[in-house]
């Protein structure tokens, strides 16, 4: 009775571990398609080849949707210095500016990219949804446009230029 009793629980055990067994084998399955381990690596941090200390300062602002319009607004930008916007100096090596529709400035950092563009931005890899993308920069003139394109079809490109400093 023993061993009769015995082949009836068998199929049922052995049933309970081979879908153990499956369980098992889909929790280590990689059904993303990324890396097999538990947390990918992050990429590595490529600094900007603009350093924080070179846009710190007093800046005329404007900006532009059409790019025929860059002269233009470069020219209302230097008439902004009576009211310039500051890019301060944060206590992590970033820079204090606003992001898209902030009212409270805060630190951002300088980051660059496998693909040779800068960007401005809160931690973390390069273009994400609130950087901007630094455009252009000559030590005069900073251009950025956001890379959120909501953000970027209200702000347009942005167009920065150093205020000369008082005599």
């Amino acid at each position: 009775m023993t061993y009769l009793g015995s082949t009836r629980i068998l199929p049922g055990l052995a049933m309970a571990f081979m879908f153990a067994g499956v369980l098992a084998g889909c929790t280590s399955m990689n059904l993303g398609g990324g890396s097999s381990t538990p947390e990918a690596a992050a990429a590595p941090e490529i600094p900007s080849t603009i350093r924080p200390d070179e846009i710190v300062g007093k800046w005329g602002l404007a900006a532009y949707h059409d790019p025929k319009d860059r002269v233009r607004t470069e020219n209302a930008a230097r008439g902004q210095c009576k009211n310039p916007y500051v890019i301060g100096k944060g206590q992590n090596g970033g820079v204090i500016m606003h992001l898209a529709d902030e009212a409270t400035p805060q630190e951002l950092n300088l980051k660059g990219s496998q693909s040779g563009k800068n960007y401005i931005g809160p931690p973390g890899p390069a273009g994400g949804e609130k950087d901007r993308e630094i455009v252009s920069f000559d030590g005069r003139v900073l251009q950025t446009k956001f890379i959120d394109p909501d953000a970027n079809s209200r702000y347009g490109t942005m167009v920065y230029v150093r205020c000369a400093p008082h005599a």
